[in-house]
């Protein structure tokens, strides 16, 4: 963990700020530090206020606290809580409601008085909000106003639902939500025409009067507008930047979201550095990005005009430093993923033995191998290895209504056809027609229209796995558990995902692995079955076949790897490009206009094309060989 204990590095920052290793040990800490605060408390013999979020970011600090208070004794009888939003209108036993959040994550399982939980109604007649949100302020502040206020940022920078023009002052008040927000939201409500266009909020005046305020944000994708919010100058664009002027606020990140941060994305900018490989790489791609030169023509002058004058210094001239790099960075480009047969290796990303290699490649969804390394994956097999695709869920939920229509039509039809039966299919096409046609927004499938989007998941898998040629016999579906829940939400991981990702490995017993190591995706599925894949390397790490087992990770339709971190870089052809191309398009109910984009418009073919080409002329730019596109991975050394 890095503190904000110096502040030499620390100076571009506003707001004091915390970095940790993961999400996970970050919601412990400051768990921790809301469990001593009750306690305090309550040696006191007084209440202590919380302001609380919804969302994913801070289910880790609840489920800890659920521990403290199951295993440590931790009690919340003195605990008032004070909700910063909730969706307007919304039903409360809604599948999207904060009210049910809330007690679902936490209320449920400790043993605070219902009393004392308060969450905005959205319920409340239209008339009778303005009323209800002047109420709301009132019983705060009655209550001796918020202790401690804990927080997430959305894409706009909003807090709770203070969406980009919300002045200081602001208080608990209706709210229209930006499109972003809605767009962010879209997945959890199966679309984004269910998603309420309004919410209740408290305003950002209600929170600047919090005693404490603890701002938390995990991943890449919040990376960007938490540097705007700690580095930035404070504008109502950017509520968060309001933070700035309070007294006693604080930032909490992960390592991911803090990747724009000066200190984290230029250090030499701010401290002298230990220069590793790696961060050499970094800074001189860096220099070469805003100079727009090549490695090569970077000159001394270059480097000490830019921050980098005890780089030159230490490792200098510059043109030691430039062929260092440019050496370095031209090793990580192979035509051969899967190691070179009879060829000196010492040079390349990739043993020349054993060949030809167990490949065992993990795709979260049944598309995500195709988008990410399908160019890799088709010249893993035509070079001769033996290559095996794992999907790790169904993808079910990612299935229009229409298209298991359309699957169950096909289904009657051809029973009809060839008279088999016709009635029993006629009784599960009608029977699941019906559940289509009458289904509330949001409403969660029947188990057998789960099954039928699933099994059309599954054929377009296998359709694309044979498009670039792998063996049927090399499709392997898990079914992850976590996933199987019918809803955007799901469990957490548990022992049998990482039991199902252990057996799949030691059957196979891979020369390489491939894993989606991005943590960019919206609705947190990479991520969970990373951790099941890194669970499973570990408890496998010791055995024989596994020390010799190269891990490479690629990453999804939402972000590319930055050229600092690849350690391989596989380039394409422009045939390869079509063939990449064609096998996503197997996937033709993702086709179009998948059911959750994210934030990004493009269909996934295009989002992969375009960031292909656009690692292509990265490595142009700087000065390497011309490619139509490239894929690139980084290599996790098992430990």
């Amino acid at each position: 963990m890095m503190k904000r204990d110096d502040e030499l590095i620390c100076r571009f920052e506003k707001i004091p700020t915390e970095i940790f290793e993961d999400a996970y040990q970050a919601s412990v800490r400051i768990a921790k530090k809301i469990a001593d605060s009750i306690i305090e408390k309550q040696k006191e013999g007084r209440a202590i206020v919380l302001g609380l979020a919804t969302g994913s970011t801070p289910v880790g600090i609840y489920a800890e606290l659920v521990r403290l208070h199951k295993i440590e004794g931790l009690s919340f009888k003195n605990v008032i809580t004070f909700n910063l939003d909730e969706y307007y209108p919304m039903d409360p036993k809604a599948l999207q409601s904060y009210v049910r959040f809330m007690h679902e994550y936490l209320f449920d399982h400790i043993d605070i008085d219902p009393k004392n939980i308060n969450i905005p109604d959205g319920t409340i007649k239209e008339n009778a909000v303005y009323e209800y949100c002047k109420n709301y302020e009132t019983k705060i502040e009655s209550c001796g106003g918020i202790d401690i206020q804990l927080l997430g940022i959305g894409r706009t920078g909003h807090i709770g639902f203070n969406e980009p023009g919300s002045p200081i002052n602001s208080m608990t008040r209706r709210i229209t939500l930006d499109h972003l927000t809605i767009t962010d939201a879209a997945s959890d409500f199966y679309g984004e025409q269910y998603v309420p266009k309004t919410a209740i909020t408290m305003g950002v005046g209600s929170i600047m009067k919090a005693k404490k305020i603890i701002l938390l944000a995990w991943g890449e994708a919040k990376s960007y507008i938490i540097q705007k919010a700690v580095e930035g100058e404070i504008t109502k664009l950017i509520p968060a930047t309001f933070l700035q002027e309070h007294s006693n606020a604080e930032i909490v990140l992960d390592k991911a979201a803090a990747a724009e941060l000066t200190r984290i994305k230029t250090p030499w900018l701010v401290e002298d550095c230990d220069w590793d490989n790696k961060l050499i790489r970094k800074a001189v791609v860096w220099l070469c990005q805003i100079l727009e030169k090549p490695i090569l023509k970077l000159t001394d002058r270059d480097y000490n005009d830019n921050g980098m004058g005890a780089l030159v210094t230490k490792l200098g001239p510059a043109y030691n430093i430039n062929i260092k790099v440019f050496n370095d960075l031209q090793h990580t480009i192979t035509g051969w993923p899967g190691g070179k047969p009879n060829a000196d290796d010492s040079n390349r990303p990739e043993r020349a033995k054993p060949f030809p290699k167990k490949v065992l490649v993990f795709s979260p969804h049944p598309d995500d191998d195709v988008i990410s390394m399908g160019g890799t994956l088709s010249r893993l097999v035509e070079q001769g290895n033996e290559v095996h695709v794992v999907y790790q869920t169904s993808g079910s939920i990612a299935v229009f209504d229409d298209d298991a229509i359309r699957y169950l039509d096909f289904v009657r039809d051809y029973d009809k056809i060839f008279e088999v039966g016709c009635s029993k299919s006629d009784d599960i096409y009608n029977k699941t027609l019906d559940f289509i046609l009458n289904k509330a927004p949001g409403q969660v499938d029947s188990k057998e229209i789960q099954d039928v989007k699933a099994s059309i998941r599954r054929g377009e898998a296998r359709s694309a796995c044979r498009f670039t040629k792998i063996a049927d016999h090399n499709i392997h579906f898990l079914d992850m558990p976590f996933y199987e829940t019918g809803k955007v939400k799901k469990k957490p991981l548990g022992e049998e995902d990482v039991r199902l990702t252990m057996d799949i490995i030691r059957k196979i017993r891979p020369d390489q692995i491939y894993a989606a190591g991005d943590l960019s995706d919206p609705h947190g599925t990479h991520r969970v079955c990373m951790n099941a894949i890194m669970e499973a390397i570990n408890r496998l790490k010791n055995e024989k076949w596994m020390k010799a087992c190269y891990v490479w990770l690629y990453r999804g339709a939402w972000q590319e790897w930055d050229i600092d971190q690849v350690d391989m870089a596989v380039p394409l052809s422009p045939d390869e490009v079509v063939i990449k191309r064609r096998a996503i398009f197997k996937h033709q109910s993702q086709k179009d206009r998948p059911l959750y984009p994210g934030h990004d418009a493009r269909e996934f073919w295009k989002r992969a094309e375009d960031r292909n080409h656009g690692t292509a002329e990265m490595y142009d730019k700087l000065g390497m060989a011309e490619y139509q596109a490239i894929e690139v991975f980084a290599r996790y050394k098992i430990k």
